[in-house]
């Protein structure tokens, strides 16, 4: 039992999922990638907007250090589930899935 409870808190205190090269990721999240970089323009309203961490699956900070940002999913009807959420410190996540995991991006 103690052993879980040690693998629970290491998983977490580091919950995203690894790594990923940002030259790894599809295209369309190396495109929102370098907006966000640049500081936009953006084609979604609904990006820049604070990303509250609810999940607690990325470090805990502060309200309001976490934005948002769309990554287009071709075919989808909607924003679809892929997103790059960034920290004020410059750091940069990848989510595939709407929030559930997520990559920390390497430039």
């Amino acid at each position: 039992m103690k052993r879980l409870v040690v693998l629970f808190l290491a998983f977490a205190t580091n919950a995203w999922a690894g790594d990923i090269a940002l030259a790894e990721l599809p295209a369309e999240a190396r495109r929102t990638f370098t907006l966000v970089k640049a500081g936009g323009p953006f084609p979604y309203r609904e990006d820049g907007k604070t990303f509250g961490n609810r999940e607690k699956l990325l470090p805990q900070r502060e309200h309001g250090y976490y934005r948002e940002y769309t990554v287009t999913t071709p075919g989808a009807p909607d924003r679809g589930a892929r997103r790059i959420v960034a920290g004020n410190g410059g750091e940069c996540y990848y989510t595939a899935d709407h929030y559930r995991s997520f990559k920390r991006i390497r430039e």
